[in-house]
């Protein structure tokens, strides 16, 4: 699996990133959704892995603002609501939005 990694990010629509991954398959991704379910530790709790954030915290109307590649293994995004902490490697982003 870590050799499968993000060859393209584009804008579907308003609410929607469309991922094209290096093997050729294609995922299309929730914005909200993946605030929602940010892998950082004020998210998600270090140790128990218990979830911090409450989804009824993330207003629908949040939208990536900047998109980042982070070394060959994740993508950092910065969120219209401030936040810029969770780190999504490729494989959560694969298991979590296929």
């Amino acid at each position: 699996m870590s050799y499968i990694r993000v060859k393209d990010i584009s804008q579907v629509d308003e609410r929607t990133l469309g991922v094209l991954w290096t093997d050729g398959r294609k995922h299309k991704i929730d914005v909200v959704e993946l605030r929602r379910r940010c892998p950082c530790a004020v998210c998600i709790d270090e140790w128990t892995r218990a979830q911090r954030l409450k989804p009824e915290d993330v207003a629908d109307s949040v939208r990536p603002v900047k998109i980042e590649s982070v070394g060959s293994y994740a993508l950092k995004v910065q969120f219209s609501d401030g936040h810029s902490t969770g780190i999504y490697t490729f494989q959560m982003l694969r298991e979590a939005f296929h």
